[in-house]
């Protein structure tokens, strides 16, 4: 027959074992699995809770391959405010629309916005394709021109 000690030891055995069955219970149901909604990376099996989508809740999603945890981004079309925002690190303007959109970069990995072409009104060199904006005489608005010359500077025709 067991002494006092042996059944104190053999109760807290059990009592230890059943509290970390429900401990263990407890965690798994709060782990969710890729696609249930979630407001921290804790709360994910994956241990990564990011929006994936235009949708602006958050769901458990896989890790990349160098288990980063990255978030959704918009694929060219879509329109943004940010470099941040899309696949192609690169919102710019496509047209004479003030509102951006996800573009392509260059093959230089350049971001070019939408120039005016030659022709419209403009303020600065920066607006125009030509990136030469003058006036063609002093009592005319300034315009996009195409540059001229041997070395294609921006002066008047």
């Amino acid at each position: 027959m067991a002494g006092p000690g042996w059944t104190m030891l053999l109760l807290l055995l059990l009592v230890s074992l059943v509290g970390y069955g429900l401990q263990k219970q407890q965690m798994n149901l709060s782990h969710k699995v890729i696609g249930e909604p979630c407001r921290s990376h804790e709360e994910c099996q994956s241990n990564c809770c990011t929006t994936n989508s235009l949708d602006p809740h958050t769901l458990c999603t896989p890790k990349t391959i160098l288990l980063q945890c990255l978030p959704w981004k918009k694929p060219n079309g879509y329109r943004c405010s940010d470099n941040s925002e899309c696949q192609s690190s690169c919102c710019v303007r496509n047209n004479k629309s003030p509102q951006e959109f996800c573009t392509s970069q260059t093959i230089f990995l350049q971001c070019v916005p939408w120039r005016k072409p030659n022709g419209n009104f403009c303020s600065s060199h920066q607006e125009c394709s030509s990136q030469c904006c003058i006036q063609l005489r002093e009592d005319s608005p300034f315009r996009c021109t195409p540059r001229t010359g041997i070395l294609a500077q921006c002066l008047p025709l």
